[in-house]
């Protein structure tokens, strides 16, 4: 899956550093720039885009102006060489902000939290009624289909996840919380900062921890009362 950007900014360095940063990545391809907004949004109104990069202060017309014109806005990423509007551009729903001069380590994080929304808008859309699934990206070029009743476990490991299944484990690049949202609640509970669970494939449960296919994972004290009274209720 590739992922179209589009940076506007009326600086060309900015733009030369960003097209420069996008080179490096791959999947990312960068459709268009522009000095202006204006242009930009003549260009959107036929041609479709995943993320923009997107400067404030415009001539014409400014990033903030621009970002409440878009109906359907894709991701956007505001780069820009003032902290000041971090909170305006917040409440309108960017997905990250970042500050001039950009360096390659902060403009990966990103690029990061592009991953994960855009892995899981995928498996959002992908999960059938009948029997519930849905895909994930377990490398660059593969979606694997995952049914949610053979989801044993799912781990955090930093920036990624084990997802432990029946039929096999898979890492993939999210944050535990993003893929619990995805998941239904009556089936799946968080008993940790580090564990989301299948309420079902529980066989035991002793002290603070429960057991599943042999292996026991402890609750966080902070999730004890609410995991415990939701396993007595489905029990």
């Amino acid at each position: 899956m590739e992922v179209k950007c589009l940076i506007i900014d009326d600086e060309p360095l900015a733009i030369n550093v960003i097209s420069n940063y996008l080179q490096k990545i791959e999947d990312y391809q960068l459709v268009d720039t522009f000095n202006n907004a204006i242009d930009a949004l003549n260009f959107l109104k036929n041609n479709a885009v995943d993320v923009i990069f997107l400067d404030i202060n415009m001539p014409i017309l400014d990033g903030i102006s621009f970002i409440k014109s878009l109906e359907k806005p894709p991701l956007l990423i505001i780069t820009s060489a003032y902290h000041e509007y971090a909170v305006e551009t917040y409440e309108l729903d960017v997905l990250d902000y970042l500050v001039k001069p950009i360096e390659f380590p902060r403009f990966m994080k990103a690029l990061g939290k592009v991953n994960r929304r855009m892995n899981i808008n995928k498996s959002s859309e992908t999960i059938n009624k009948e029997r519930p699934y849905l895909f994930i990206k377990i490398d660059k070029k593969k979606m694997k289909k995952i049914f949610l009743d053979e989801i044993l476990v799912v781990e955090s490991l930093k920036d990624y996840l084990r997802i432990n299944t029946t039929t096999g484990k898979y890492i993939i690049h999210s944050t535990l919380t993003d893929f619990t949202e995805l998941l239904p609640s009556r089936n799946f509970i968080r008993i940790h900062r580090s564990y989301t669970i299948a309420i079902d494939k529980i066989d035991a449960v002793e002290g603070n921890s429960v057991e599943i296919e042999g292996l026991r994972y402890v609750i966080g004290r902070s999730y004890v009362e609410e995991v415990k009274k939701k396993i007595l209720n489905t029990a």
